[in-house]
This record gives structure tokens, C-alpha cells and sequence, in this order.
């Protein structure tokens, strides 16, 4: 996921691993003018290291609180959206329903900050 540190809004989103490819997948899904000017917080992960512009990415651990709007993110998505916590009888085993919950919740949750 990347977000905008001024409104919180979701910019892109890509599932899948914390491979390189997925890395890539996310660069290319964000807005070029984010891609052109935007500095990136990220965590130690070198598949950030290497996509993301040297120049404009800085890296940190979760007690720098560079990521702690991502992590923010995720703990409300888990909290509004039950088929995202483990364990839960509402959880998705179709993948195509599960990334459609995604993708609802990201439009509600966008529409709200702005």
C-alpha cells in the first residue's frame, strides 16, 4: 500500500508477496507525479531499496514512526473489515471476493478523507 503521509488517502495498492516484482508492481501502479516528486518511507526491506529512488527513500524501523501511518492503515482495516482477521468465520477462501472487500473498503475508507 501507498498512502499520502498530508491526507492519508491510498495512492496504490498491490497484493502479493514482499518480493522485488511486487515492489515493482506497486511503483508502477502509483500516479507519475508521485512517482516523479514524492519522498518514500518505507522499512528496511530491499526489495524497496531496490526500486524506490535512492535520493528520495528513506528507510526506517517501526520506533522512527516512518511507516506508522501504513500500520495505522492495516490495524483499521482489520478492525472495520472481519474478513481480514484471522481466525474469523466471515474470511474469504475465494480470493476474488477477499481482493473486492479490498478494493470496497479502499474506495469507503479514500471517500472519507477527502
Amino acid at each position: 500500500v501507498a498512502l499520502d503521509a498530508a491526507t492519508r488517502r491510498v495512492l496504490a495498492v498491490v497484493v502479493g508477496d514482499r518480493s522485488e516484482f511486487t515492489a515493482w508492481c506497486l511503483w508502477y501502479s502509483l500516479p507519475d507525479d508521485v512517482r516523479e516528486g514524492a519522498v518514500f518511507h518505507t522499512d528496511f526491506l530491499p526489495a524497496y531499496r531496490a526500486v524506490l529512488p535512492e535520493a528520495r527513500h528513506a528507510a526506517g524501523g517501526k520506533g522512527d514512526g516512518l511507516t506508522s501511518h501504513i500500520e495505522r492503515f492495516w490495524c483499521t482495516v482489520r478492525q472495520r473489515c472481519g474478513r481480514f482477521v484471522r481466525k474469523t468465520l466471515s474470511f474469504s477462501k475465494c480470493l476474488e471476493n477477499h481482493l473486492g472487500a479490498l478494493r470496497f473498503f479502499i474506495h469507503d475508507y479514500n471517500q472519507s478523507r477527502s
